[in-house]
């Protein structure tokens, strides 16, 4: 018994009525008869009481009209939930991101992809460019921002906006009211760098700006994040060279100066598997490439 069959019986449960039911299927009454019996022949039972006015519905029949409807309406609830995965209005999406995302464009993507896609699912886990490499190339997870990009054959990228670099310092450095600091202040500072490991990372991106404006930091502090980073600087630990948007969350215990003359600028990108095919991901790329264009 197939689902065409199954509609052709409640058609003929409801009605009780084989012209009837025929007349609402749009088909001659004989096949319709002939598919009834059939069904009853598969199912070894009789599922109507067949008299020469009127016909009545089995014990079989009442059984199989209830059993029905309810695998149809699965059926139908079935499909619904397909096509509305299919078209990302629901499921889930995980997002890995670096931790200077979170103070730029990031939370303005993330809040409207939840204004208009409030049935997905987000998690939103932070990680070091290399973990999400290492994330992305397992299928661990479906986007990732990363600065400035990952480098893979398998990732496509889609840079969503470039910023200058600028310097973190306690508050208690006197700056004499300047907004701007020169790189001789690395000779009279810890500069605290992340992360530590792995390596490459956005650390050897300073350094060499640093060095490539022909400057040299000998006094250096590693730890792991930012987070941590900007929680040495509070402390008067050191300053720290970090992406012009971190400035958008003041902090206590620190300032932030523009570095003149500008040594150099990060990007922050979207980076996504290149046979990525799902369509929350895509939903999200353009989204987000969306909102960058409007805050740019």
């Amino acid at each position: 018994m197939n689902f065409k069959q199954l509609t052709y019986f409640i058609a003929v449960a409801e009605e009780l009525h084989f012209g009837r039911a025929a007349e609402r299927l749009d088909m001659a009454q004989p096949p319709l008869s002939r598919q009834i019996k059939q069904i009853e022949e598969e199912l070894g039972a009789i599922l109507f009481n067949r008299g020469r006015s009127a016909i009545s519905m089995t014990q079989a029949g009442e059984r199989l009209l209830a059993r029905g409807k309810s695998i149809l309406a699965q059926l139908e609830d079935t499909k619904l939930e397909v096509r509305r995965l299919g078209q990302g209005a629901e499921g889930r999406l995980r997002i890995g991101f670096v931790g200077s995302a979170t103070f730029g464009i990031m939370p303005n993507i993330i809040k409207s992809y939840r204004a208009n896609f409030p049935e997905v699912n987000l998690s939103l886990i932070p990680m070091n460019n290399a973990q999400l490499h290492r994330a992305l190339i397992s299928r661990e997870l479906d986007v990732v921002f990363a600065r400035p990009a990952l480098k893979d054959p398998e990732f496509l990228t889609r840079e969503l906006l470039e910023e200058k670099l600028i310097l973190a310092l306690p508050d208690v450095v006197d700056t004499g009211g300047r907004s701007v600091a020169k790189l001789e202040r690395l000779k009279t500072h810890n500069l605290i760098l992340y992360p530590e490991y792995p390596r490459p990372s956005f650390a050897d991106f300073v350094l060499k700006a640093i060095e490539d404006a022909g400057f040299e930091a000998p006094l250096r502090i590693w730890c792991m994040d930012l987070q941590t980073a900007l929680g040495l600087v509070a402390v008067g630990e050191g300053v720290c060279v970090v992406p012009e948007s971190v400035s958008n969350a003041p902090r206590k215990g620190m300032k932030f100066l523009k570095i003149e003359p500008e040594i150099a600028r990060t990007a922050l990108s979207l980076n996504y598997r290149l046979d990525e095919q799902g369509v929350h991901v895509q939903n999200f790329v353009k989204l987000a490439q969306k909102v960058a264009r409007k805050l740019i």
